[in-house]
């Protein structure tokens, strides 16, 4: 406060105002502007109000409905109003900055649900009989370069990381195609970081890797293994290629191998998705992705305080795109549907002794 200000309040404390009472007259002030303007309210609420979205007619359909634009929006409407302003009036009208909230998963299936309980009770079943379940999956592509990874991570201050300014995708580094397997049991995830395609060979041929790098050393004893899975993808129900290559992992294993898909649409509620590759994320958040090497030693330090260890290794084979499989080869492949949902649900034998499939 002002000197000035400070003295008269003092001259009027000596003449005995009580310090305490009230100096303004009832009603004295300048009056609140939705008195002033009535319509005023109503008017921003028809701008922002979210069934106005849809209206041809609605002057801002097409625009960032910022404070500045809906102050510019109601002033050319005949309502004065500052920025700051309409924040506070959004606030009265409850109002809020919101992100959109991804909810809508479309139709589902009439069995989702079941086919939930039946792979619940399958995982249940293999770990109560000390067999392998493992959860398998392709992580996002990352494009590799010195380019901005989203997230951020303590550095000197004002010193960031420098990054180019434009994503282009370099030809001669290409992308690193991260494809993951996540024991349940143990808690450990092993990724494999190819460069090549994402094919359901690449798929088996990762979980192959896992079985003779870990699997195997951590169950000798097994005659089993569970995949859980999404619908699509590389390790699609509908896919020939990853069912051939399965029968091939099997025979070599000496494994029997059932396979439980996840109902199309519900990707997100496999384990691997938020026991394993939503650390990785983190642990690499604002750190540029330069090369393959950068992306295997990041994905082999993530770990987790409930003990998650992950196991990284570099895949450079080659797995061309369009395998054509023949009828014949899928009939060779010695796969038992099961009852509830076959083409979700199936196990594929070590061996055919019968010759059926």
């Amino acid at each position: 406060m002002s000197r000035s200000t400070l003295g008269d309040g003092v001259a009027e404390v000596d003449t005995g105002v009580e310090p305490t009472a009230r100096v303004r007259r009832p009603g004295a002030g300048r009056k609140r502007l939705v008195h002033t303007d009535p319509g005023l309210l109503q008017a921003l609420d028809d701008l922002v109000e979210p069934t106005a979205r849809g209206d041809p007619m609605s002057a801002l359909r097409w625009t960032s409905k910022s404070r500045v634009t809906l102050a510019n929006e109601l002033t050319a409407q005949g309502h004065p109003v500052s920025p700051s302003k309409v924040g506070q009036l959004l606030k009265d009208l409850e109002y809020s900055l919101q992100a959109p909230a991804k909810e809508n998963e479309g139709s589902q299936h009439e069995d989702r649900d079941a086919q939930f309980s039946y792979i619940n009770e399958a995982a249940k079943a293999h770990l109560a009989a000390g067999q392998p379940v493992i959860s398998v999956d392709t992580k996002k592509k990352e494009v590799l370069g010195n380019l901005a990874n989203k997230g951020k991570e303590y550095q000197p201050k004002g010193n960031p990381e420098r990054v180019e300014v434009h994503d282009f995708p370099d030809p001669a580094l290409g992308k690193a195609i991260p494809f993951g397997v996540y024991d349940i049991n143990a808690n450990q995830g092993f990724v494999v970081v190819g460069d090549d395609h994402d094919t359901a060979a690449f798929a088996v041929a990762t979980i192959g890797r896992w079985w003779d790098m870990v699997g195997s050393l951590s169950y000798p004893q097994a005659t089993r293994l569970l995949i859980t899975a999404d619908a699509g993808g590389s390790n699609s129900y509908r896919s020939r290629l990853w069912k051939v290559e399965l029968g091939k992992l099997a025979a070599r294993a000496g494994l029997d191998i059932t396979v439980c898909h996840f109902p199309p649409g519900t990707s997100k509620w496999n384990k691997i998705e938020h026991r394993l590759f939503s650390h990785i994320s983190m642990n690499w958040r604002g750190r540029p992705l330069t090369d393959h090497e950068v992306v295997v030693n990041l994905i082999g330090s993530t770990s987790t305080s409930t003990g998650l260890k992950v196991r990284a290794e570099r895949d450079t084979g080659t797995y061309p795109l369009g395998t054509k499989i023949k009828d014949k080869e899928l009939a060779a492949v010695p796969m038992v549907p099961h009852q509830f949902h076959g083409k979700w649900n199936y196990t594929i034998r070590r061996s055919n002794p019968s010759g059926a499939p």
